[in-house]
């Protein structure tokens, strides 16, 4: 799917917590329609915007313990990390637009 890597539970810690850049990963499956959506939204944003911000995949089903760390219950959830934390996060498909504007703090 797309030109965003993937990330899983076991590199989580390094390539996102440890991260010296924000990072925004996209927790997906495969199943879900609407992230399938949003999915090349994200890679379109990567595309523009990927020297400022990390951009991630994360299937849930591949990889449970993770999103059950974050409180993920809903897919996609896109979760923007920044020094180890969460610092925003974006539920739901959402056209690029409204997504750009979130994330207007860390690509700008």
């Amino acid at each position: 799917m797309g030109n965003i890597p993937p990330v899983t539970d076991d590199a989580f810690d390094a390539e996102v917590l440890k991260s010296d850049k924000p990072v925004l990963v996209d927790f997906w499956a495969e199943w879900c329609g609407p992230c399938r959506q949003v999915s090349p939204i994200l890679d379109e944003i990567n595309a523009e915007h990927g020297d400022k911000i990390t951009f991630l995949k994360m299937n849930v089903d591949e990889n449970p313990v993770t999103p059950a760390s974050y409180r993920v219950t809903g897919i996609p959830t896109i979760n923007v990390y920044q020094n180890g934390e969460v610092v925003k996060s974006i539920v739901g498909a959402k056209p690029k637009a409204a997504l750009l504007k979130e994330l207007d703090d860390f690509i700008s």
